[in-house]
């Protein structure tokens, strides 16, 4: 039974036939006993056996940002089974879509708003949510490298199991630094991302860039989206996604990852040397804002008000310049932009993401628990966009790995980790605003591989080891909610 019409519900589906009644709740919050308290409901349905059974359990899970820091205990909900014991054949299409909620089929994945929750929509015409893990690579350390001959011999072999292993586990695709190329060449792909560096490559091609933990590095945290030359090469850079625009499996374009947008960005464009086109671009900038000559200006005149929309300014300038040239070569695949990591709460700055976005993608870094409000107001300050959830994660400090770089929590365990999973995405999918999520990331670091860049040395995030053990606990709870995810938004979405 298809349901295409706005109202829809799972309640009207045979295979979904539960009546779920519930007291509602805001996002992430626990119950009144946060210590053992369960919800259980519809345990029992006479007409359908297998009809969803939604059970949340509240507890304490201990963590700490580093290992020389503090524990803390935080209140954690988690889903302690799948919402059915066992599921349709046909309940989902190849790209994991539900294949009872029916929008227009446009052959390329595209987001759109259905009864106040955001969704993607497949290919083939089929609600969607991107369940995704970032970096499925076999990555190039010598160790790692070992460590795949002996496992699998090949990296066809490689890539058809891991493949396997994320759909068995829930997954539907990859997030951004996955091997694209393996993954469109298998017999059963998913639905993967794909990761371009067009700020970062020209900083290279220019020169002045350098790297810093978990992204590149700017002088003075100005890129260089000022300069002349940078419309022209993201046009030449942009003509590589050509040969991937009629990719059914293709998401869409991350343009870079992790801009940086300090707070004080305006003062620091305002230091560069002054032949620098930057400086000439942000003192043309401030001057007309304040409405005084160059001769007139000075530093003392900028407040707070100048730098947010400042912010704004260089990004408009940035997603402009490289979604043309993106939609250009690629109109067929969703933008998705570069990863916003910082100025978090510069309303300008998401006002400028959505004028050019599909989604907009953000690491989320720092809550234990998505915060509603947050997500909100991503998503209205980019004009009622979707958002994506494209880094987060948590270390066990069981592996014996020091868990030192990398900015997720610590935890104590792998069931531990599993545990903040299922937490930090029932909050997205009780905000019925993202659309997907990828969890960072697929292989534990290396710490015997110092060719990384320094937030990715000596951590436990992945969802393996780095001899491509699977870490069970963690996966167990990883799907246990990704094979609940659509019940489960049911349940929100009359809750």
């Amino acid at each position: 039974m298809e349901i295409s019409e706005d109202n829809y519900s799972w309640a009207e589906l045979p295979e979904s036939s539960s009546q779920l009644r519930s007291e509602p709740r805001c996002c992430g919050s626990p119950p009144s006993n946060p210590t053992e308290a369960q919800e259980a409901h519809n345990v029992t349905n006479p007409t359908n056996p297998n009809a969803p059974v939604i059970q949340f359990q509240t507890s304490k899970i201990s963590s700490q940002v580093k290992p020389d820091q503090p524990w803390k205990d935080y209140d954690t909900r988690t889903l302690e089974h799948p919402s059915r014991a066992s599921y349709d054949a046909d309940l989902l299409d190849r790209f994991g879509g539900i294949t009872a909620l029916r929008r227009t089929a446009k052959g390329f994945f595209y987001a759109e708003q259905v009864n106040g929750r955001w969704w993607l929509v497949d290919p083939e015409g089929h609600l969607f949510i991107h369940k995704a893990v970032v970096s499925v690579t076999p990555e190039s350390s010598p160790n790692k490298k070992r460590a795949l001959q002996t496992k699998y011999g090949t990296k066809e072999k490689w890539s058809e199991d891991t493949l396997q292993l994320l759909r068995s586990n829930g997954f539907n695709g990859t997030g951004a630094w996955s091997d694209t190329e393996a993954i469109r060449k298998s017999s059963q792909p998913v639905v993967y991302t794909q990761m371009w560096n067009f700020m970062s490559s020209y900083g290279k091609e220019r020169g002045g860039t350098f790297q810093q933990p978990g992204h590149t590095g700017y002088p003075n945290d100005a890129i260089f989206v000022f300069d002349p030359q940078f419309t022209e090469f993201a046009d030449r850079y942009a003509k590589q996604l050509a040969a991937m625009k009629d990719d059914p499996y293709l998401l869409g374009h991350f343009s870079d990852n992790e801009l940086p947008f300090p707070a004080n960005l305006l003062n620091k464009y305002l230091s560069l040397d002054p032949k620098d086109t930057g400086y000439k671009a942000a003192l043309d900038w401030i001057t007309k804002r304040k409405n005084v000559t160059a001769e007139q200006w000075n530093i003392s005149m900028i407040d707070d008000a100048d730098r947010q929309q400042f912010i704004g300014y260089v990004a408009d300038t940035y997603y402009g310049i490289v979604s043309r040239a993106i939609k250009k070569y690629d109109s067929n695949h969703m933008y998705l932009g570069s990863r916003i990591h910082t100025a978090k709460d510069n309303s300008y700055l998401f006002q400028a993401a959505g004028k050019y976005m599909d989604a907009v993608s953000v690491n989320y870094y720092g809550v234990w628990t998505p915060m509603a409000a947050s997500l909100k107001n991503w998503s209205q300050w980019s004009g009622d966009k979707p958002v994506m959830i494209t880094e987060w994660y948590t270390k066990g400090m069981d592996t014996g790995l020091p868990n030192r770089s990398g900015a997720g929590w610590n935890v104590k365990t792998q069931e531990d980790r599993g545990k903040f999973y299922q937490n930090f995405t029932l909050a997205l999918l009780e905000s019925k605003i993202v659309v997907g999520w990828h969890w960072f990331k697929y292989i534990d670091n290396d710490p015997e591989d110092l060719t990384t860049d320094p937030s990715n040395r000596d951590s436990n995030k992945g969802i393996v080891t780095i001899r491509y053990e699977p870490y069970l606990p963690l996966l167990n709870r990883m799907k246990v909610l990704n094979d609940s995810t659509y019940d489960l938004i049911d349940y929100f979405d009359h809750h």
